[in-house]
Order: C-alpha cells, then sequence, then structure tokens
C-alpha cells in the first residue's frame, strides 16, 4: 500500500468496531462481516487500534489477528488502511509498532505513553524512536483530549521538524488561533467526525469519524455536501449536535466510555452487527436506549440514512 504523505491524508476514515461476545472474546466472523461493510462504502480509509476499538484491551494475538484482516480487506480493495500501534506503555507500543510496519500499511497511529506526563524533549524521543522502529511507514500521532500529555500547537511544530514521518495529527481541534498555529506544523489534521463542517472550515483536512460509526456511507456523502455546498453542510452539523445533545450527552453523563458511545451509535444506524457491548469493566447501552435513539436519528438526518437525497 501506498504510504501517505501529510498533503494525500485526507478525507473520512472509519475505525473497526470490535464485536464482542458475552464472554468478551472478539467474534472474528463478525469482525469480517462489518469490514465488507465498511469497504464498501465509500470511505477514504479505514483503521483500526484507536480509541473506538478498544485498543488498550487488546492482547497481542488479538492486534496481529486483526491486523492481518484488516490488511488483507484493504489490499484487496486498494483501499488505503491505517493501524493503530498504540498502548500506555512504550515499550510495548514499540513492539506494535514493529509488527505492524511488517505489513506495510498507508500509516502507522501512536499515543504518546500515558501512564505519566512527557516533557516535550521526551515526547521527541519517544516518537524518534517510534519513527525508527516503523521503519519508513509514515506516522500519524493520536493525541486525545483526555491525555497525559496534551500536544499544544508549538510542540506540534517541534514533532513534525524533529520527525519527517510524522505526517499528521488526530485531535479535537480547537478555535480558530489553534488551526492558525497547528497548521504551522505542515501536518495533516483530523478532528471529531461530528464538527468536520465547521473545522473544515477552519483548516481541518478530515476526520476518523464518529459519524461514520452511525453511518459509514452517510458521513461519506456529508463529506461531498461539505465540499460542494458548506452551508448545508453546517446545518447538518447543526442537526447532528442536536441529536447528540438528545441521545449521547445523556450517556456520556452516566459515565459511559467513547468506545460504548461508538458502539452505540453502530447499533443505532445498524449497518453492522456490531453491538453494544464493550470489554470490562467498562459499561455499556442497552437496546432500550438504541430503540429510543434510531427514530430521532433518522428524523433529524436522513441525510446519512438515504441514499438519495
Amino acid at each position: 500500500m501506498r504510504p501517505l504523505t501529510s498533503i494525500d491524508l485526507r478525507g473520512v476514515w472509519a475505525s473497526l468496531l470490535l464485536p464482542l461476545g458475552s464472554d468478551d472474546a472478539i467474534d472474528f466472523g463478525r469482525l469480517s462481516s462489518q469490514l465488507d461493510t465498511l469497504v464498501a462504502a465509500g470511505l477514504d480509509g479505514l483503521y483500526a487500534h484507536g480509541t473506538a476499538g478498544e485498543f488498550q484491551t487488546l492482547t497481542e494475538p488479538e492486534f496481529d489477528r486483526i491486523n492481518e484482516l484488516l490488511t488483507a480487506a484493504c489490499e484487496t480493495a486498494s483501499l488505503p488502511f491505517q493501524l493503530g500501534a498504540s498502548h500506555p506503555s512504550a515499550q510495548l507500543s514499540l513492539s506494535r509498532v514493529r509488527r505492524a510496519a511488517a505489513l506495510s500499511p498507508s500509516a502507522i497511529q501512536v499515543v504518546l505513553p500515558d501512564w505519566l506526563p512527557l516533557n516535550d524533549q521526551e515526547a521527541v524521543a519517544f516518537l524518534t524512536r517510534v519513527a525508527a522502529a516503523a521503519d519508513g511507514v509514515p506516522l500519524v500521532l493520536y493525541n486525545p483530549p483526555h491525555a497525559k500529555t496534551r500536544v499544544e500547537p508549538a510542540l506540534l511544530v517541534e514533532l513534525a521538524r524533529a520527525v519527517p514521518t510524522l505526517v499528521g495529527l488526530k485531535s479535537a481541534g480547537g478555535d480558530e488561533e489553534w488551526f492558525d498555529q497547528a497548521l504551522d506544523s505542515g501536518l495533516s489534521l483530523f478532528v471529531p467526525g461530528h464538527f468536520l463542517a465547521s473545522m473544515t472550515q477552519l483548516g481541518a483536512h478530515g476526520s476518523y469519524s464518529n459519524v461514520a460509526a452511525l453511518s459509514p456511507a452517510g458521513a461519506v456523502r456529508w463529506s461531498e455536501l461539505i465540499r460542494t455546498d458548506p452551508e448545508a453542510a453546517l446545518d447538518v452539523e447543526r442537526r447532528i449536535g442536536e441529536f447528540f445533545a438528545e441521545h449521547i450527552a445523556p450517556l456520556q453523563s452516566a459515565g459511559l466510555s467513547n468506545p460504548a458511545l461508538d458502539k452505540f451509535l453502530a447499533a443505532v444506524g445498524g449497518w453492522a452487527d456490531v453491538g453494544t457491548r464493550v470489554r470490562w469493566p467498562m459499561t455499556f447501552a442497552t437496546q432500550r436506549q438504541v430503540d429510543a435513539a434510531q427514530p430521532a436519528a433518522r428524523r433529524l438526518l436522513p441525510e446519512l440514512f438515504e441514499a438519495s437525497w
């Protein structure tokens, strides 16, 4: 697969979600079916082992098996793909990076080690060694809001200068001033899916999309609308926000994690047999909550569920 650059890392990407049995074992048959649907959805790419993929819960054999499935499917379809190699341990992350790089993905996603915060020098040292382990495969830094080490624009510019194979950042984004400073890094900036229309106007280049968790094909149609009719796309974003306020915010307030929320969205969308279960000890949404949200999603967001709109 051709390596990504900061110029061609763009668009809407979707995450693999773990279909789990009652014993928390991954159902690889359901995972393969989900992968078939995602490959056919028209997305710009797929990735594995982000937060929504519950990467921190995976055994190493599970990590490798998911990588092999994703690699085979995307290579067959000539679809760009990224492998997350993140782990709270820097040492285990390095091992995952080496094994992921051997599969020649379009890029590898990593987080900074997350038990203790890093200073700027340590962040540079970590990414420098990760780049060496990746052996030329491009890197995307994932810096979620809950990360111990917050990568502000000044550090992002320093990291981009120190690590030439770093091509992108996955983060919560920010305001106009944040984008003005972060764009100086020359990296591709990916933001939360539900803010893609407004943040594209600020300079964002794409999203590892929670909207794709709700409807992969619908997220693709919305991304096309962002390019062709920005004002209409902003109205869709407003209604996504209305749906999130009504059905996601209460689950967040109840303490559900981001993986649980993404699986809830997939269950509401009904595009794959993912289920709402996340791995122990995390809690997850009920079928009753899914059933209550489905009519609202289709009423507020027909663009995501109807191919001819």
